[in-house]
């Protein structure tokens, strides 16, 4: 299991929120899709772009997803979303967030990703594959 834990603070955006000012719930999903985005920036030195073009992968489509809410966040609140690749399979990968509101667990948040590139026996389709060994080892080093 990759040890890398990669830190995004964010200030929740008056958008996020539903009349109440308190965050509406799909945009942490939103939230942990940038951070997962910056993990991969962050390991691999380059952003989404270009490892994408790299490697011949299109993206990394979300297969799982869930979230448990313990604090509410509203309007203006300073959060830290710490986000972590538990485990690595041959396409596919786990993440998990961790909202914090200060020192509170507000949110966490668990998804299930696909490496993607294009499917050859189908144009213009999408097909699984293999995490370079390159993605790996950068996980190990970060």
């Amino acid at each position: 299991m990759p040890k890398f834990i990669h830190k995004v603070p964010v200030r929740v955006a008056w958008g996020d929120c539903d009349p109440a000012q308190i965050v509406f719930y799909p945009r942490y999903f939103a939230m942990f899709d940038n951070s997962t985005d910056q993990i991969f920036r962050a390991a691999l030195g380059m952003p989404k772009k270009e490892w994408t073009k790299k490697f011949g992968f299109i993206g990394f489509p979300m297969v799982d997803t869930r979230a448990k809410f313990h604090v509410p966040t509203g309007y203006g609140d300073d959060v830290v979303i710490e986000t972590q690749v538990t485990e690595f399979r041959t396409s596919s990968f786990d993440v998990v967030h961790r909202l914090m509101k200060g020192d509170k667990l507000a949110v966490e948040g668990w998804e299930t990703r696909v490496l993607v590139g294009p499917d050859p026996d189908k144009p213009g389709g999408i097909k699984s594959k293999a995490i370079p060994p390159e993605v790996l080892a950068a996980f190990d080093r970060a």
